[in-house]
């Protein structure tokens, strides 16, 4: 019995040497550093628009995308719905020569991919064909952009879609939360905007309205254009001049985007609601743009730490491995070009959580004004950073999206360098700086749904309860 228990020893030995050594070896591999070469992107102008070109034969497929300066966010709220809705009509609303059928019948011939989306101060679009089809692509997808129908039984159809979404709202409470807390803490600004029933009353979603805003933000001055894929200029070029001709110049600029003005008193608020899993959400104003400069750099990389960073973050690793209040919580610090945004967290936990959920998430916060992160923290989040940088522009879509969203914000041509540089020389103290500059827990804006007869008396300790009546 001896002999065996020794026979099994010696094996296990034998198992586990190679191991350490493979282990070893792992630890002794050295790397080159990593060097950040920002892809190169043509830049042509078609008719004063920019056109961003970069070439890739690796397969017979084009992509022509376009960003549109104009969304909701730029008008005023009786716009609200139709400019929400202006994509979708670009898509399925028909063109002033062909039906919705009509064009549904090109797409499918062809196999053209389009998309149509929207934002606050832009609008998308895209479309991705065999080369061989460019020409009836291009000549498709301009019409749909340029001359569209606007079908009123689509409109119509859109609408009801909308109407239902809006009675739904309240089914959903992350969305719900979501929307209320930028109500809170933006008003009636863009940002606070939630679509409600007035937003698509008809006489809000007439054929007429939605040319009206048509001709606003779908006009020459508003395009930046983005070609990739096995396609070059000479080719191109007299395909997109005949696009943008079909492009009146816009008859007067689109109106500046209004600057928010962030609540700044603290309170904590409550949309009482029956259900198993309160939604926390929190924040506050912060002044840190987006920009090359120690402070934009230090706050990403902090936010990082905090609660960005998944599950090498301190507030996960709080939240979840040592206490067991929720399955995630993560931080959110944005940073806007032209205003301010905000800093804050959010997390779903049970009702008996949620005020020792929100109390830890604000000490979290906390040790951070008051030290900095180790360097250990700190490398490995500007690692995680760096190596994963390339995943950036695995495709010439990517790279070319990218540098289209740059040159729409008004960044440096040779941003992508400067973020690759900037995040890499901030330190310890830099990330600590900001976080007591910016940061102040006690200021949250704190709101939560949940149900009230589990976590109203707790929630009462982070000071007085305000109930939220939703609309």
């Amino acid at each position: 019995m001896l002999y065996s228990v020794g026979v099994q020893g010696a094996r296990a030995q034998a198992v586990e040497s190679p191991q350490l050594e493979v282990r070893e070896a792992i630890a002794r591999l050295t790397y080159a550093p990593l060097a950040f070469e920002q892809p190169v992107v043509d830049r042509h102008d078609v008719g004063e628009v920019p056109v961003l070109l970069l070439e890739d034969h690796d397969l017979p497929l084009v992509t022509v995308a376009t960003y549109i300066r104009g969304g909701y966010g730029r008008f005023e709220r009786s716009y609200y719905g139709a400019a929400m809705g202006l994509p979708a009509l670009l898509r399925y609303g028909g063109t002033e020569s062909r039906t919705p059928e009509a064009i549904d019948e090109v797409l499918e011939f062809y196999a053209f991919q389009v998309a149509f989306g929207s934002s606050g101060g832009s609008v998308s679009a895209s479309i991705n064909t065999l080369v061989e089809h460019l020409p009836e692509a291009l000549d498709t997808w301009g019409e749909m952009l340029t001359r569209p129908r606007f079908d009123e039984t689509e409109i119509e159809a859109w609408r009801a879609r909308q109407l239902e979404s809006v009675r739904r709202r309240v089914d959903d409470p992350a969305r719900l939360a979501y929307s209320e807390i930028n109500r809170l803490l933006f008003g009636d600004h863009p940002i606070g905007w939630e679509t409600e029933e007035s937003d698509l009353a008809p006489e809000r979603l007439t054929r007429e309205v939605f040319r009206t805003l048509h001709e606003r933000i779908v006009c020459r001055d508003n395009l930046i254009l983005c070609v990739t894929g096995d396609v070059d200029w000479p080719t191109v070029e007299p395909l997109l001049d005949r696009l943008v001709q079909r492009l009146a110049p816009c008859a007067e600029p689109l109106p500046p985007p209004p600057l928010p003005e962030i609540r700044r008193a603290p309170g904590v608020f409550l949309i009482e609601k029956p259900i198993e899993q309160s939604v926390v959400v929190m924040a506050h104003a912060t002044d840190v743009r987006l920009e090359d400069d120690v402070e934009y750099f230090s706050a990403m990389l902090g936010n990082s730490i905090l609660g960005a960073g998944g599950f090498s973050s301190r507030m996960l690793g709080r939240v979840r491995t040592e206490e067991g209040f929720a399955y995630s919580a993560t931080s959110i610090w944005t940073t806007p070009r032209t205003h301010e945004g905000i800093i804050g967290a959010t997390t779903r936990t049970r009702p008996e959580n949620t005020a020792p959920a929100i109390e830890l998430i604000l000490r979290t916060m906390s040790e951070l004004r008051d030290a900095p992160p180790t360097a250990e923290e700190l490398g490995t989040t500007v690692d995680r950073i760096v190596n994963g940088f390339v995943f950036n522009f695995d495709t010439p879509s990517a790279i070319v999206a990218r540098t289209m969203y740059y040159l729409a914000q008004d960044l440096p041509e040779d941003w992508l360098e400067r973020y690759w540089r900037g995040v890499q020389e901030v330190t310890p103290d830099d990330i600590r700086t900001v976080f007591s500059e910016h940061l102040r827990p006690d200021e949250m804006t704190i709101l939560v749904v949940g149900d009230p007869a589990r976590i109203r008396e707790d929630l009462a300790r982070l000071g007085p309860v305000t109930l939220v009546e939703v609309r």
